[in-house]
């Protein structure tokens, strides 16, 4: 069956191969990102289903309308992915509050944001997947540098876990899937010259299963999706 969903940060790395595995299998897929130029890309390597491209900074009320209005097309969604993000690495006293507040506002008010605006448009037996991080997990190995962003990462967590409960009666099932080091653009700027373990394609691969079956087993789990050890 064909199922419509929506992949914000559907420009490169995780969530490019999300978007492309889900059209692949014959979905519909709305992918989001600021930028259209790989958006475009994206939609021409697709070879089935039908990939939407609208380019959207989802800190921007106006981009989100724009959104909503795709979304209204399609009659509705069966799934959104919130893999959209931004990370910052410098030591804890050297990062302004700035910084602070932009990843917040990337990770989490985005997320936020987006979900205001399309529950509406979410129905019975919907899935919504929020993507996280091993450095906002509780009791795993954290790295120097990235305050700000396990600060933004673990309140997706938080925010996961209140939403599967706001949402139960409407029998739309949240989850938040905390990720771990995987060979993206933003991993190798991140960390220049460090190899992760799990390629975007893999990932991709795990997350369009996830979000087309997961809640059929899960619904407020934080589930660490990571290769090493997290305690």
């Amino acid at each position: 069956m064909n199922k419509k969903i929506l992949v914000t940060g559907a420009s490169r790395g995780i969530g490019y191969q999300t978007a492309l595995k889900l059209a692949q299998e014959g979905h519909t897929v709305i992918a989001t990102a600021r930028s259209k130029d790989k958006l475009l890309k994206l939609q021409k390597e697709s070879q089935n289903g039908e990939i939407i491209v609208i380019p959207a900074d989802l800190t921007l009320s106006s981009d989100i309308d724009e959104l909503v209005r795709a979304v209204e097309g399609l009659q509705g969604l069966d799934g959104l992915i919130n893999n959209a993000g931004a990370v910052h690495r410098q030591e804890f006293m050297a990062t302004e509050i700035s910084d602070f507040k932009k990843l917040m506002d990337v990770n989490l008010y985005g997320t936020v944001r987006l979900i205001q605006a399309l529950k509406p448009y979410l129905g019975k037996g919907s899935h919504i997947v929020n993507i996280s991080s091993m450095s906002g997990f509780q009791g795993s190995l954290k790295f120097p540098g990235l305050s700000a962003y396990g600060a933004a990462k673990a309140a997706v967590i938080g925010l996961s876990e209140v939403l599967s409960k706001e949402f139960v009666e409407d029998e739309i099932s949240v989850n938040c899937l905390a990720i771990g080091a995987v060979q993206t653009e933003m991993l190798a700027e991140a960390f220049p010259g460090f190899d992760a373990p799990v390629s975007p394609e893999q990932m991709g691969t795990y997350i369009a299963d996830f979000i087309l079956n997961g809640h059929q087993f899960y619904n407020g789990k934080i589930l660490p999706v990571a290769l090493n050890d997290p305690s």
